[in-house]
């Protein structure tokens, strides 16, 4: 039955070459890469597959690779360990049976019965119980990303035979990750709960030959660097060590060294483009906010822009997160919150009702900006900046996916032009301001490059009232820090359907905006006093 499926694929094969065959991927990797309909790899895919599969001097093969988000560096680091894995699983496949021969062998040339097979136990059995010995290990820095790139693993593995995925994270129950843990050769996990489990000897990692690192600079930076020194320890006899991450900071670079082989002294470093080249189908706008009052009316026009599909909105607190998004529900829109405080659980149903489409617009914090591919979120916004500028290149990211056109919205007020000026300088890309008609600024806002430090021992400005000797704006503060409501109007969500509607529907969330008029073109900000 199998000989008679899978000669038609053969022949299809034949007919349509794929691109990634010159790679020298595995069959069973071509046909899931087919079923998947990646019609040819991208640029890192090109550069960075052949390398990983390289045999480096010494037995090891270190890589360090940067490339913007959206690129396809997760396949691009799946696809040469998962074809090693095979590898590794037919020789060890072909050992055994040559081992079972001969036992078969020897007992027959003594005249005695062939002997059977033994049973297959269950794994989960406590009494039978043996820690997981996987061949490979990823690392990611949130529990988001490390389940994305598990579910991507499982799409690669579709063809495979006894290849198994596990995926390791925090906030989900012990018992069910074990059971996963058992025979799997390739293991995603948070760097928390993986080490819990291996003191617990849950795992074993002496065996592992192959690391993974994803979003490096993230795992580094976010105080991970002693966790990801004491899983180097355990990993010591592994081959090959991979670092993937859209930006790598030149301090991330030096710790990065640290957990390679010899020092680093023998990677490979491979950069596909740099921070000012990046997200070249992302178009960038940033809007000048009077107050947070003025920021929620330019959040309510972009939220009811007709060309939405999906939208991520970032806010800078978790508290801020929850009132956005409280609010937005309110006013009819279907959208959810999603940060760090709330359960794994929640996290993973919100999560889930996105790649569905019951849920329009995810209003989050820098949790978000790492591991969500959606291909159908279309805009992305900023209704708080970043703390830093790096995270500002993973935020836009969320659109734009796989080559797709996406829109990054910066809404800022005055208090924001020394972050705009750092997101400029990692960049190298100029903020385009532009105002809407209806919704201009009242007040003068210089251009982000005449942003200054205030200079060494000038005492500090608090507040955000009138400089000294500046005349006071009538309604400058006018409710600030009070919760702006939002008007609902015809479009989305309106006729008093809240978010509530589409959470237990199968419906996507609707997107158009049928009789609203069309929305008037954004123009060049001009600063004028």
């Amino acid at each position: 039955m199998a000989l008679e499926i899978s000669a038609p694929e053969a022949v299809q094969a034949e007919a349509a070459p794929n691109p990634f065959a010159a790679l020298g991927l595995a069959p069973e990797l071509l046909a899931a890469v087919a079923d998947l309909g990646f019609s040819a790899p991208t640029p890192v895919q090109q550069r960075a597959i052949p390398l990983a599969l390289t045999q480096g001097a010494g037995n090891t093969n270190d890589l360090m690779v940067s490339s913007q988000t959206g690129s396809g560096k997760t396949a691009a680091f799946l696809l040469p360990v998962l074809h090693t894995l095979l590898a590794m699983q037919r020789e060890a496949a072909a050992r055994d049976k040559a081992a079972w021969d001969a036992k078969v062998a020897q007992a027959l040339a003594k005249g005695e019965a062939a002997p059977k097979k033994p049973r297959r136990h269950n794994p989960t059995d406590a009494r039978r119980f043996k820690p997981a010995v996987p061949g490979a290990l990823v690392l990611c820095p949130t529990r988001e990303l490390a389940q994305q790139v598990a579910r991507d693993a499982i799409d690669l593995v579709k063809h495979c035979r006894n290849l198994r995925i596990a995926t390791v994270v925090g906030g989900m129950p012990y018992r069910e990750q074990i059971a996963q843990l058992q025979n799997a050769a390739l293991v995603v996990a948070t760097p928390g709960r993986l080490l819990d489990l291996a003191s617990n000897g849950q795992i074993v990692l002496d065996q592992v030959r192959f690391l993974v690192v994803d979003e490096a600079d993230r795992m580094l930076d976010l105080g991970f660097a002693d966790a990801l020194a004491e899983i180097h320890q355990l990993t010591a006899q592994r081959q090959q060590t991979m670092m993937f991450s859209a930006t790598f900071a030149a301090p991330i670079q030096q710790l990065a060294l640290r957990v390679m082989h010899d020092g680093g002294t023998r990677v490979q470093r491979l950069q596909i483009d740099t921070p000012q080249q990046s997200h070249a189908n992302i178009r960038q706008e940033l809007y000048w906010a009077d107050s947070p009052e003025h920021k929620r009316r330019l959040l309510d026009y972009w939220l009811r822009d007709p060309s939405i599909g999906q939208a991520i909105v970032f806010a800078c607190t978790q508290i801020e997160c929850d009132e956005l998004a409280g609010d937005l529900q309110q006013a009819g829109f279907a959208a959810v919150a999603l940060h760090g405080a709330l359960s794994q659980s929640l996290r993973n149903r919100r999560l889930r009702s996105l790649r569905e489409g019951k849920v329009q617009i995810l209003v989050a914090t820098d949790v978000a900006a790492r591991g969500i591919d959606v291909p159908s979120i279309t805009h992305v916004i900023n209704h708080g900046l970043p703390m830093k500028a790096e995270d500002y290149t993973h935020r836009i990211g969320r659109t734009g996916r796989a080559g797709r056109d996406g829109l990054a919205v910066t809404l800022a007020e005055i208090r924001d032009r020394r972050r705009l000026a750092e997101i400029e300088g990692h960049t190298r890309q100029p903020f385009n301001a532009l105002t809407i008609d209806g919704l201009e600024p009242t007040r003068h806002f210089p251009p982000i490059a005449q942003h200054t430090p205030g200079r060494k021992g000038s005492a500090p400005r608090r507040g955000n009232g009138p400089r000294q000797g500046e005349p006071h704006r009538a309604g400058a503060r006018a409710g600030f820090g009070a919760k702006a409501p939002f008007k609902a109007k015809s479009g989305f969500g309106a006729e008093g359907k809240g978010a509530g509607s589409y959470k237990n529907s199968s419906k996507p969330a609707p997107r158009s905006h049928a009789g609203r008029p069309a929305a008037p073109r954004a123009k060049a900000y001009s600063p004028a006093r």
